[in-house]
């Protein structure tokens, strides 16, 4: 209910309908000490609800901490229409990396290693943004240095068609081709 409901027991009305038939004027010390009593409620009620919330929210809550030379993945918020690191909507990564920590800026903050093509981002990240990488044997990166041209840009070419598919839906047949292109895994 709204404040005002709750401490006159009655809806707000417009100046208009002020009035009314009906209407009681309280005087005195007993408006205060009603008025009083209702914003003891409404303070004891509002805890109640806010410590309901917090309790749901610590269910969610983790408490991380990362030491300087860590790896830990950074996550981007996709944003519906933007395309980045190549990729656009549902298959655009949630997190990139793996960075290492460089130190750590106040109690919920860390400064990141970033690598050159990121260095539009400022480097300091919250804690909430951050995830652990662990390490494995086996996760080698396969780095493969692009062939650019003069203005920063390389060539896509497709090498080989891996797959057709005839899609049929109501009044059209519509043809699929899987192919692999130059530059891409």
């Amino acid at each position: 209910m709204a404040p005002y409901e709750a401490l006159y027991g009655r809806r707000c009305r417009s100046p208009i309908h002020w009035e009314e038939v009906g209407e009681r004027a309280e005087v005195g010390p007993e408006i205060v000490r009603h008025t009083a009593d209702l914003v003891a409620k409404i303070r004891e009620r509002m805890k109640t609800a806010q410590s309901r919330r917090k309790s749901y929210a610590d269910k969610s809550r983790r408490d991380l901490e990362f030491a300087v030379g860590d790896h830990v993945f950074v996550k981007v918020a996709p944003m519906k229409g933007v395309m980045r690191f190549g990729k656009r909507g549902k298959i655009s990564p949630r997190f990139i990396g793996p960075f290492e920590i460089l130190d750590r800026v106040g109690t919920l903050a860390y400064r990141v290693a970033l690598p050159p093509n990121l260095t539009r981002m400022h480097n300091v990240f919250h804690v909430s943004i951050l995830r652990k990488y662990m390490s494995n044997p086996s996760h080698v990166l396969n780095f493969e240095p692009l062939q650019l041209t003069h203005d920063l840009s390389y060539d896509e070419r497709p090498i080989q068609i891996l797959g057709r598919q005839e899609r049929k839906l109501r009044n059209q047949t519509v043809r699929i081709v899987k192919v692999k292109w130059l530059n891409h895994r």
